[in-house]
């Protein structure tokens, strides 16, 4: 009589925020889903927000010279190009379904505080077409920005605030950890940084990273943008608890590739000659 066989525990994957924008190059989308979809295969995939970048609808920038020519239509068409890149290897995948959710990051927000600020654009479907809608991402389950999300005792949220002040805690992870009192993960930060500690029998985890993109963000400078990059595979998700596993995107093009990512960049794009020049494919 074979012995019985315990039922596997949930395996979760993270994808911290890609901020996708025209004119960044975005094939890590593709091998991530490849990667999920023939390696992995998730019991659920959380995006943890900030796909849409949204240079066009941001504040900080307006007035600023590399603020002519952005376009609404633009950032909405790049963003959604992405997503279905990252997408399309899962939904290929036979007899594979996973829980996907989505969750709005506070680019994604612009255009509510957008709305809010200017109610004649909204409406059914807006009176100059502008909606919620216009983020694609069919099979997902969409979550609005801020919003926790509880899954196998893991807390998911674009980041943690505040609730007396509404501004987002701040410090370690360990120290967050402390604060919010059980396991959570969250993007937002361009940082990647962990934290475990034990309440009685249980583990509780920390988890930030916030940076799963090729290119770099120019308001980070020179010396700012070296961070980790890539994304996080929980396994034995349970109470909280769970394995972690870190996959960079240096070693997803160096899979999918065969080289890393600075041979990859330079032989099939041309380099923006500004901070917010354009990767034009060779």
């Amino acid at each position: 009589m074979s012995p019985k066989v315990e039922r596997r525990l949930p395996v979760h994957a993270m994808i911290p925020d890609t901020q996708v924008k025209p004119g960044v190059p975005t094939d890590h989308l593709r091998w991530i889903g490849r990667y999920l979809a023939d390696s992995v295969q998730p019991d659920v995939i959380i995006h943890i927000g900030d796909h849409w970048d949204m240079p066009s609808l941001s504040s900080w920038d307006k007035g600023k010279k590399q603020f002519e020519g952005r376009r609404y239509e633009d950032d909405i068409q790049a963003g959604n190009r992405a997503f279905d890149e990252l997408d399309k290897p899962l939904r290929q995948k036979r007899n594979y379904n996973p829980r996907k959710v989505l969750l709005r990051g506070n680019h994604e927000n612009r255009l509510q505080r957008m709305l809010d600020f200017d109610p004649f654009l909204y409406g059914e479907d807006g009176i100059n077409g502008l909606s919620e809608r216009d983020f694609e991402s069919p099979g997902w389950e969409v979550r609005s920005f801020l919003e926790v999300v509880d899954i196998d005792g893991v807390s998911y949220s674009h980041y943690f605030y505040n609730p007396m002040t509404g501004r987002p805690y701040g410090g370690t992870a360990i120290n967050r950890l402390k604060t919010i009192g059980h396991s959570f993960t969250m993007g937002h930060q361009q940082i990647y940084d962990i934290g475990v500690r034990h309440v009685g029998t249980r583990q509780q985890r920390a988890l930030i990273a916030g940076a799963c993109y090729l290119h770099d963000e120019e308001y980070r400078g020179p010396q700012g943008n070296s961070h980790w990059r890539g994304i996080i595979i929980k396994h034995e998700v349970h109470d909280g608890s769970y394995d972690l596993m870190e996959v960079s995107l240096e070693y997803l093009c160096q899979r999918y590739e065969g080289m890393t990512i600075a041979q990859f960049l330079k032989k099939n794009y041309h380099a923006p000659t500004t901070a917010y020049g354009t990767w034009r494919r060779k």
